[in-house]
């Protein structure tokens, strides 16, 4: 995700100091370069011996303590891609948008160009200050990033917006601010299916489904943002920049598959499509009072349609399978790949609450054609995204 990335990191003088050692825990999982950069109020609340160790790179505090060449200013703000500044103080935040450079954090922002992003944390009656109001609508203006706290319980004793933001999230505005250098997949056409399909029954009943759409969805933006062509082939409406097809059934998903995968590099099915669909659909509402207590529908088998786009695929064509299941995940995930002869399933829970189904976050396996397992451990279903991508075609 941030392979040969160079994320710089901002500590300044705050209690929630301490969550930045899990923000350095998951830049580095993901395989960025990190060096930090503390206040020296900072150091009350974190040691540097514990950032040093985590990021495993010295720690810089004071300005001018070297013996670099260039002023570590000069030379920090060189090195890296991004400067993300976590916990960011009331005191921090007036000096940037003030212009202050009176330690080797704010110089370095003044003479920063790239991106900057911001995530405050304070007392609640300081974040309602109208100074630090001011000061956060001047930095706006000027395109910093900022990452507005939360409302909860904070560590002064009071109740109210103050908290930082989830790590997760500062992870992903990190993510957003330097993937658009990575067109990786620009000469790719790479279609993606989402959402549950219905079938019809009558014509205000449908069998259907619990699948949300979302994570075709985080796959279909993550694709087009390493440059793809992008086709989504969707139940439901989605506006976006790149190609969207609406269908409902599963028949008419087949259709448009038909027309799209000629020339397309990449298929991922992650669309939940019924097994099943009513053999006769009644063309007027059925009513209860035509049928007795055990009302039964016929069912006929829907197209494989993953199947189908195994058999009939290019040389170099990749096709991606979804498996939802509610045990025996990486049995069932096995069976399924050597059965539908595709060349990855990615595999996810569906009985967990915390993920899966209109969920944000997910947590999956991805199996490739040899039975190659990867974990992708709990994370949201944007970053899910990319590191599926970034599986099948490469951190590179």
């Amino acid at each position: 995700m941030f392979k040969n990335k160079n994320i710089l990191i901002g500590i300044t003088g705050g209690i929630a100091a301490y969550k930045i050692i899990e923000l350095i825990r998951l830049y580095k999982k993901n395989n960025a370069n990190i060096k930090v950069i503390m206040t020296e109020n900072a150091t009350n609340f974190v040691t540097p011996l514990t950032v040093r160790t985590l990021s495993n790179n010295p720690v810089y505090i004071k300005q001018f303590e070297t013996d670099n060449l260039f002023p570590e200013h000069i030379s920090l703000g060189n090195w890296a891609d991004i400067f993300v500044i976590a916990p960011a103080s009331a005191n921090t935040i007036s000096k940037i948008a003030n212009g202050i450079c009176d330690n080797l954090l704010t110089s370095i922002v003044c003479a920063f160009s790239k991106p900057i992003i911001i995530a405050p944390a304070m007392n609640c009656e300081m974040w309602n200050n109208p100074i630090i109001k001011e000061n956060i609508k001047k930095l706006e203006k000027l395109n910093y990033n900022i990452l507005y706290p939360e409302a909860g319980f904070l560590a002064c004793g009071t109740s109210g917006v103050g908290r930082l933001c989830p790590i997760e999230q500062i992870c992903e505005k990190t993510y957003e601010k330097l993937k658009y250098k990575n067109k990786k997949l620009s000469n790719k056409k790479i279609i993606i299916t989402a959402g549950g399909t219905r079938e019809n029954i009558d014509p205000v009943r449908f069998l259907g489904n619990y699948s949300s759409g979302k994570m075709g969805v985080a796959l279909a933006d993550a694709a087009y943002d390493s440059g793809a062509e992008v086709v989504l082939i969707n139940t439901f409406n989605h506006k976006s920049n790149y190609k969207t097809i609406t269908v409902s059934s599963a028949i008419e998903m087949q259709a448009a598959l038909a027309k799209e995968k000629q020339n397309a590099d990449c298929i991922i099915m992650a669309a939940a499509v019924a097994d099943f669909r009513a053999k006769k659909i009644q063309k007027h509402k059925i009513k209860k009072e035509s049928t007795d207590d055990n009302f039964t529908i016929e069912l006929t088998r829907n197209p494989d349609i993953l199947t189908e786009l195994c058999k009939t695929k290019s040389n170099n064509q990749i096709i991606v399978g979804f498996c939802a299941e509610s045990e025996n995940l990486l049995e069932n995930a096995k069976s399924k790949i050597q059965k539908k002869q595709c060349d990855y399933i990615v595999a996810n829970d569906v009985s967990r609450k915390d993920i899966g189904f209109a969920s944000d976050e997910n947590e999956v396996y991805i199996i490739d054609k040899n039975l190659k397992i990867m974990k992708l451990d709990k994370t949201s279903k944007k970053i899910i995204a990319e590191k599926i991508l970034e599986f099948i075609y490469g951190e590179n």
